[in-house]
């Protein structure tokens, strides 16, 4: 085991000790999930339930009939190549985004801090951790600063756990506040919780509503091929037909329930999806989460850097007090005493970094739960910085908070330096004094953030801000990006969470300021309770509870590596900007595979009862596999590949599968019962048909209801439909008229009167299905508005 005992002395590692430990395998390399490996997306695309069943019919065709009604199988071949095809263009583009966003670390060796990434940690190197980092491995700690980090990720405790010398640190935690040098004492399979961030990173096919549903479906067609497909044979092979002509025709009937190229056209499109995405340097970490979005009605925002570019800028000082003799001199202090500045630190550097700073005794570094931060100077003073709420007095400030509330109405940042004590920074129970300045700080808006906030009002799409600053300053910057609200909370004033006035302010409120990380958290956990599906963006430490909460987590690039191992998306160029295309892509998704999965159901279900008809009646099967094949081109494969890519725009409405169900079950109904009549007519003497123009009438008039049917999936239909309904049956026309169409095909053109007979049949079928369809269309929306899906 790559693990090492807790009480050694750790040492920066030479060059050699590093590569002798990695030969060994003390090195944190663990089996990623990253991205589908290549085994992996071949065993997806050829060993499926649909493609055993072809293969299986057409090794039984090619042994019994012609080798044209083997086409079906060319059909499976293509359908495969072109998932594989896809696949891998998502699975090369999500592995060159995921370098991009993992998360480095920082290692002391004997030539001196050297960035890696994680899987390049050795036993027994020292990590240099600071706020915002994830643990990558198990350690001991060697030295602290102020060293707190949070386990809530492994065990759902929330508060902060400080760490000391010789404690020990857990892989999976994250550093909310101070910093601290490490020794590894696990690396790999040894750590922790080494599967953590990789669980969070899986990219998956399977565990989302769109494919759930989709394999719901197909275990139903799955039981009902088999005791359709042995009613079939019996029928054929007792119908007087040879034995060829009877298996032939009993393929037909099976390759035509089967819906082929269904389960392809779902990977495939949501593989496209994160290519596209991927050009927009949107990172999917998890499949589903490119339907997700567009599932949402609940959008939580963090101000700083989402709604703000995240660059700070310090604007002035205002002294309360004339006690501090030189101003800059200790505002450069204070910066240069943070060993991991945040921006509002680096700010304050910026605007003092030509002063000489103090030498640092103590210091408490800042947390997202205190509020504050403070640190002790060795010419005996010491200060606290922080929130007004956490450091003003409740009494006597009246005048400083008048003049902090004219900033925070600007959108303006304030915090407040105060006098303490130096044992109350060593002990780490700091009082608050006299507060002495106020430090006013401004923030960029995103340019592109109004046009985001006005797509996603338009799509009726709440957005919530949720921030740690204070709720005034956040109602300025909401105001100023046009998000429409119902008023703000100071979060410090909210009850627990389990009272039901904590649901009740989480619903009816637009702006919450001053929110502890596990108040984010508590508040997408009320809202997704309340029946909301709720997204989250965020970049900070603070963040990473609600994030790993929300039904989507999304994080901004540059946000710490905590945020973006438990996010689903990650925003690479943390532009606020690419959600609504995420929206775009996630609609386009999930509405174009309902109407696809319609497409390929009508056909399962027309087939299946012709089947069981055919079966009890006795009569040869009206199909040859080869014209089953024509007609799923035409009606199925080339319409369906059309519309798996069509942009849509409007909300994602529940009940996926009684939508489905809905049209596939009443349209092919209706074709396979007017096919069956056409079928019978036929085959009476009287009319003079031979088999073969039997089964042209039967293919013709499955054409033309499969064109009504495509027709009624698009109504109302664009130009681009229109024209594209009239080329499928161009199509189908030319290849019934010309020699070599009907030679492949074994089409055999009936006479005058035969074709009145198809048209007539052709007219009402149609007729009766546009009819049926527009009423079981009103039913089902009235079962799904009712709660039914």
């Amino acid at each position: 085991m790559a693990t090492v005992d807790s009480e050694v002395e750790f040492h920066p590692l030479t060059e050699a000790e590093v590569s002798a430990r990695v030969a060994s395998g003390e090195v944190n390399v663990v089996d990623s999930n990253e991205s589908r490996s290549v085994a992996s997306i071949l065993r997806a695309n050829i060993l499926t339930r649909f493609n055993a069943i072809i293969s299986i019919l057409l090794v039984v065709i090619l042994i019994f009939g012609h080798p044209a009604d083997a086409m079906f199988g060319f059909v499976m071949i293509a359908n495969a190549l072109i998932g594989i095809v896809q696949e891998l263009r998502a699975k090369a583009t999500l592995d060159r985004l995921t370098v991009l966003a993992e998360p480095r670390v920082t290692v002391q060796r004997t030539g001196g801090p050297v960035e890696i990434s994680g899987d390049k940690i050795v036993l027994g190197d020292i990590l240099l951790l600071g706020r915002g980092e994830q643990v990558p491995v198990d350690g001991s700690v060697i030295s602290a600063e102020g060293l707190e980090v949070s386990e809530a990720l492994l065990t759902g405790e929330a508060d902060a756990v400080k760490k000391d010398e010789g404690d020990g640190i857990l892989s999976g935690s994250f550093v909310v506040s101070g910093t601290g040098l490490v020794g590894v004492t696990a690396v790999g399979a040894s750590s922790y919780a080494n599967q953590l961030a990789a669980e969070a990173k899986v990219f998956t096919l399977s565990s989302s509503e769109l494919t759930a549903s989709i394999d719901q479906i197909l275990r139903i067609v799955t039981w009902l091929i088999i005791p359709t497909s042995a009613l079939l044979l019996w029928s054929q092979l007792e119908s007087g037909q040879s034995i060829t002509d009877g298996i032939v025709g009993s393929v037909a009937g099976v390759v035509a329930m089967v819906p082929q190229g269904l389960v392809l056209l779902v990977s495939m499109s949501l593989a496209v999806a994160v290519v596209r995405l991927g050009k927009r340097n949107v990172l999917v970490q998890e499949l589903p989460a490119v339907e997700m979005l567009a599932r949402v009605s609940i959008i939580g925002v963090d101000k700083t850097g989402t709604l703000t570019s995240g660059r700070i800028t310090f604007e002035t000082v205002v002294s309360l007090i004339d006690s501090v003799d030189d101003v800059p001199s200790l505002l450069a202090s204070i910066a240069a005493s943070d060993p991991d500045p945040n921006a509002t630190m680096v700010a304050l550097g910026d605007a003092f970094q030509t002063h000489e700073p103090l030498g640092v005794v103590d210091r408490l570094p800042f947390s997202s739960e205190r509020k504050t931060s403070a640190v002790a100077f060795d010419d005996g003073s010491a200060w606290i910085m922080g929130a007004p709420e956490f450091i003003l007095p409740s009494v006597g400030a009246e005048d400083t908070v008048e003049r902090i509330a004219t900033f925070t109405s600007q959108g303006r940042r304030v915090l407040v330096v105060g006098a303490t004590t130096p044992g109350g920074v060593a002990s780490g129970d700091v009082v608050a004094g006299s507060p002495t300045l106020l430090l006013v700080f401004s923030e960029e808006i995103r340019p592109d953030a109004p046009d985001t906030v006005a797509y996603f009002t338009e799509q009726a799409v709440e957005i919530k801000v949720i921030s740690g600053d204070a709720a005034a300053t956040v109602v300025a910057v909401a105001d100023s990006v046009g998000i429409p609200g119902t008023g703000s909370i100071d979060a410090t004033t909210l009850p627990v969470s389990s009272d039901p006035a904590f649901t009740e302010a989480a619903l009816a409120t637009t702006v919450f300021g001053r929110v502890t990380p596990e108040q984010k958290r508590d508040l997408v956990a009320s809202l997704q309770q309340a029946g909301s599906v709720v997204a989250m963006t965020g970049d900070g430490v603070n963040d990473v509870l609600a994030v790993k909460q929300a039904d989507l987590g999304i994080a901004m690039g540059s946000g710490t590596g905590a945020t973006r191992a438990v996010s689903q998306l990650v925003l690479l160029d943390d532009r606020f900007a690419s959600l609504p295309y995420v929206v775009a892509e996630g609609r386009r998704v999930v509405a174009n595979m309902e109407r696809v999965a319609s497409l390929f159901l009508t056909k399962t279900v027309y087939a299946t009862l012709l089947a069981v008809l055919i079966g009890f009646i006795g009569l040869p099967f009206p199909f040859l596999p080869r014209h089953m094949t024509l007609v799923g081109a035409f009606t199925i494969g080339i319409p369906a590949f059309v519309l798996s890519f069509e942009n849509q725009e409007r909300p994602i409405r529940p009940g996926f599968t009684s939508r489905v169900l809905g049209f596939a079950i009443p349209a092919g109904v209706i074709s396979g019962v007017f096919l069956f009549v056409l079928y019978g007519i036929s085959r009476i003497d009287r009319f003079g048909f031979s088999l073969s123009q039997s089964r042209t009438g039967a293919t013709t008039l499955m054409v033309v209801l499969g064109l009504v049917v495509l027709y009624e999936l698009v109504s109302p239909p664009s130009l681009g439909h229109l024209l594209l309904i009239a080329s499928l049956f161009a199509g189908y026309v030319l290849v019934l008229a010309v020699p070599i169409g009907q030679t492949i095909f074994e089409l055999e053109l009936p006479g005058v009167y035969a074709w009145v007979v198809i048209a007539a049949v052709s007219l009402v079928a149609g007729l009766t299905l546009k009819l049926l369809l527009v009423f079981s269309g009103r039913f089902v929306e009235a079962k799904v508005e009712g709660g039914v899906s």
